[in-house]
């Protein structure tokens, strides 16, 4: 600990100072100061300084990690909401968003936006049933989350996050939660989306690829299509339950992502899978995540898939 003469940057930090249940080892300088630690061991090079106030004795990657040091330094009352929110309770959402770097933080009207370095603040109108705690971090419901991504979400993704929370296997929220979230709040930026985005919703969709292809089909008005279609070889034997089959044209549409390079066992049963299907005379058409981040290419590619192979062949 340094009281006086030369510092040395590499001096031990006081016992207890960044452990805990949740800790990442994240401390304000408030605190340090508070137990004795100088200024100039809290300009350590040995330290992260991910936010005004805050260091860190490892880097701070994760969002939760990010999100656990700057609660530390959070005004009462405020809470993590929008894609913060979101990407804290595993809601999945595109690319861009799920890569950013700033954080989100609310507080309820008519309270002062938060204003920090790294974190962007929002004044929000809720109530006390829109926030909660989610592992030690405070943000704002699924259903209230949900909602708020509406103004950075197309309808599509919109979608594929609803899916994730309702879905049946382990709903984190129900489809009556989300509609009575949207309906709490009428003048909401992005309203016309979410009531468009509820009519959408299936809670059997399995993953977020499946939902914006799915969606992207209907919107275009194209006919046909069925979920989880049971597919039978010429011996009675069940292949496969087709997430997004279109029985007329024997075409089953399939999200194809990386996983080959890290799950080969799980690639080489797929590989079988699509052979069986091509073997029963099915035509299996693989979308990577190049086609998923135009929706007019993924469009064109559908339909050009459903011309190549006509549902009058198949009557």
């Amino acid at each position: 600990m340094v009281h006086s003469g030369r510092v040395n940057p590499l001096e031990p930090l006081p016992r207890g100072l960044y452990t805990g249940a949740f800790t990442t080892g994240a401390f304000t300088t408030r605190e340090a100061a508070a137990r004795g630690v100088g200024k100039g061991r809290l300009r350590g090079r040995d330290l992260q300084k991910p936010f005004h106030g805050i260091r860190s004795v490892v880097p701070l990657v994760a969002v939760t990690d990010r999100a656990r040091a700057l609660q530390l330094r959070m005004p009462p009352g405020a809470f993590f909401s929008g894609v913060t929110a979101a990407l804290i309770m595993g809601i999945p959402l595109p690319l861009r968003l799920s890569k950013a770097v700033e954080l989100h933080i609310g507080v309820a009207a008519p309270m002062r936006a938060c204003r920090v370095v790294g974190a962007v603040g929002h004044k929000l109108q809720l109530s006390p049933s829109d926030l909660r705690d989610w592992g030690g971090l405070r943000v704002t419901t699924l259903a209230r989350t949900w909602c708020d991504l509406a103004s950075v979400l197309d309808l599509e993704d919109l979608v594929a996050a609803g899916d994730y929370i309702i879905h049946h296997r382990q709903p984190l929220a129900s489809r009556e939660e989300l509609a009575a979230a949207v309906a709490a709040h009428p003048g909401r930026r992005g309203r016309a989306r979410l009531l468009e985005a509820l009519d959408l919703l299936d809670d059997r969709a399995d993953s977020p690829p499946e939902s914006v292809i799915r969606v992207t089909i209907v919107r275009a008005g194209i006919s046909g299509l069925h979920a989880n279609y049971p597919i039978w070889d010429a011996r009675g034997v069940k292949i496969a339950s087709a997430d997004l089959c279109f029985p007329a044209h024997r075409v089953i549409f399939e999200y194809q992502g990386d996983y080959h390079r890290t799950e080969p066992e799980r690639w080489r049963k797929d590989r079988t899978r699509i052979a069986r299907l091509a073997a029963a005379g099915w035509h299996v058409i693989e979308i990577a995540a190049d086609e998923l981040r135009d929706r007019h290419v993924l469009l064109q590619l559908i339909r050009d898939a459903l011309a190549l192979y006509p549902a009058a062949l198949h009557r």
